[in-house]
């Protein structure tokens, strides 16, 4: 109620008493006499008035500064108190403000058969392999539209890869590397003037790069590597690099990397490796797509097949990777990369054991389980094949036949914070048929495990 409300009433209220008492007194009441009255009355009802108004803005005041609703006041205290210690005890304790933290683990259980490595100590036999690798990822976006990245790893094992020659591995989650290790390590700036960012630090170029919905996770999709990247994309370890992407349109995005090829963090700019992709994205019947051309030059010193004295050739090639959603449960990739097949990269812990791949490709379906009931599972199928170069072949009289890969699993989500995914590879013609320790068709079973908190 207003200031004039209440006075209003007020005097209402005060009127009617006054007249009741006129009408019941016993000596005649003079018009002066009656002036004094309501003026007086008038004086107190404006005092209670203020008095009123007082207390509510009190209430007012009240409200602002009072704790959370269900948080005690006491509680409240305790918390600001604890801030205040802190901020005194530690130096920029404040900056732990918004930092977000996720804590992961991936193990995989593989057994093969027919493996054929060189540490065989015969053909046929069968293997049963673990690795696990586990991961901390720290996360803080400023106000100004900049982002701080940390992520650590560490892990033990590489599950039945070292006992098979193959072109590609069939354990793309495993870390080999008990120490833990600073992964990625980056600062962005978003521009939103040009829907663009620019980041620097240490970063893994693949995550920019022939990236895929459907072919890209290895913690829940597939776990071959060519289903993960292109075989014939020569990505460097993680490094110093610079990224720099935008999307003008839409419809369209760019992703440019820099970075340094030897993974050293000496002499950065001697070996660089230089990518890009173009990602085009068209609504087909309302349904996502992402169409994605990309090239790459890495200038590490390559040697040639023909002319070994020439070693510090570069590498480079060419790639598509395509993702395109069918239905709401539906959706399919396909991948393509070439590359350079006249030159190699010289493996300097075992010489001598070289080889290059001139084309790749893979494709496969994957399903969400809407269609049988449970819509937080996943299954995928693929196919690829990894095709070596030709110079290679000549060069060591190999055969070099083309290796074939198929790859099914199921991710089954137990809750929201483990995932179980049963796997199944098959590998025809491993390592091009030359391998010393056997060349017949190697079947991978395992079982995966994803922990996220």
């Amino acid at each position: 109620m207003g200031r004039n409300g209440i006075l209003t009433a007020g005097f209402l209220v005060c009127l009617s008493l006054l007249a009741t008492s006129v009408v019941s007194a016993d000596e005649p009441i003079t018009n002066e006499t009656l002036l004094k009255e309501i003026k007086a009355l008038k004086e107190t009802v404006n005092r209670q008035a203020q008095k009123i108004e007082d207390l509510e803005q009190r209430v007012k005041q009240q409200e602002m500064h009072s704790p959370a609703p269900g948080v005690p006041a006491v509680t409240a205290d305790i918390d600001k108190k604890i801030d205040e210690r802190l901020e005194k005890r530690i130096p920029g304790y404040r900056i732990l403000d918004g930092l977000s933290m996720w804590i992961g683990a991936t193990t995989v259980l593989q057994s093969a058969h027919n493996a054929n490595g060189d540490s065989q100590l015969s053909k046929k036999e069968d293997v049963t392999d673990a690795s696990y690798a586990a991961d901390i990822t720290f996360e803080k976006k400023f106000e100004d539209y900049g982002e701080a990245y940390v992520y650590l790893s560490a892990g033990q094992g590489s599950g039945v890869d070292n006992r098979l020659a193959l072109y590609q591995g069939v354990n793309y989650a495993a870390a080999d590397d008990v120490n833990v290790t600073v992964a990625e390590a980056w600062y962005e700036q978003y521009f939103p003037a040009i829907s663009g960012a620019l980041a620097f630090g240490k970063l893994d170029a693949a995550s920019y790069i022939d990236t895929n919905e459907y072919a890209n996770d290895s913690d829940i999709q597939f776990l071959g590597l060519i289903f993960n990247n292109s075989p014939v994309v020569e990505f460097p370890s993680n490094g110093a690099a610079v990224h720099f992407g935008a999307s003008p349109l839409e419809w369209l995005s760019v992703n440019l990397i820099a970075q340094d090829g030897n993974a050293d963090w000496a002499d950065v700019f001697d070996g660089t490796f230089l990518a890009g992709q173009l990602n085009f994205k068209p609504k087909f019947f309302g349904k996502d797509g992402n169409y994605r051309l990309l090239a790459w030059n890495n200038g590490t010193n390559h040697t040639k097949w023909t002319d070994t004295e020439k070693d510090k050739e570069s590498g480079y090639g060419y790639g598509l990777s395509f993702d395109q959603e069918l239905t709401k449960s539906i959706g399919v990739f396909a991948r393509y990369g070439w590359q350079d097949p006249k030159v190699y990269v010289v493996d300097t812990d075992d010489p001598g054991s070289e080889f290059s791949l001139e084309q790749s490709w893979s494709l496969g379906p994957q399903f969400k389980g809407t269609l049988w009931g449970r819509p937080e599972d996943i299954a995928g199928i693929g196919f690829g094949q990894i095709i070596p170069s030709n110079k290679y072949k000549t060069f060591n009289d190999f055969q070099a036949k083309t290796e074939s890969h198929l790859e099914c699993y199921y991710n089954f989500k137990v809750n929201d914070h483990l995932n179980l995914s049963p796997d199944l590879q098959v590998i025809w013609q491993p390592y091009g048929k030359d391998a010393t320790k056997g060349d017949g068709t190697i079947v991978v079973g395992g079982l995966r495990g994803r922990m996220d908190f």
